[in-house]
């Protein structure tokens, strides 16, 4: 009988765990897709000792998730608003860096020992957030003028 190897990752590589807790929350039922994505791609990044400077640049983000530049923009906003995210250094254009983002729901490693993670998104609640924006009206109704007569 051989002995097992402690320590020795199986093939089935790097995953990422998402608390049940965070599933239910009011704050992630209430992402949008692309938030989503942008989550788990950013949680890939994540290495176990890099947060607070978890790298993903616009550019990048458009390649992997297939999505456009301003539906990024918008993700990374409705994550830090909602509290997934922080920034910790802005990043800069002229120096071709990207921003270095803290994920809330990891552990930030320090010089003196690991700082918890913080879990922002506990304290998110729906009328917290940005207000929903009022729906369309659609049908003929909706036109007004269609109401205008023109006369004969």
């Amino acid at each position: 009988m051989g002995k097992k190897h402690r320590g020795k990752r199986g093939d089935s590589g790097q995953y990422v765990n998402v608390p049940y807790a965070m599933l239910k929350s009011a704050a992630w039922r209430s992402l949008s897709g692309a938030a989503v994505k942008l989550w788990f791609e950013l949680h890939a990044r994540y290495n176990g000792g890099n947060n607070g400077k978890v790298r993903l640049s616009m550019n990048e983000a458009t390649e992997a998730l297939g999505i456009g530049k301003a539906t990024v923009s918008r993700a990374y906003a409705e994550l830090q608003a909602k509290g997934f995210i922080a920034l910790t250094t802005p990043g800069s254009w002229y120096h071709r860096s990207a921003h270095e983002w803290r994920l809330t729901t990891k552990p930030v490693d320090l010089v003196k020992g690991k700082q918890p993670p913080t879990n922002d998104w506990r304290d998110w609640r729906p009328d917290s957030g940005t207000p929903p924006r009022p729906k369309t009206e659609r049908g003929s109704h909706a036109d007004p003028s269609a109401d205008l007569v023109v006369p004969p």
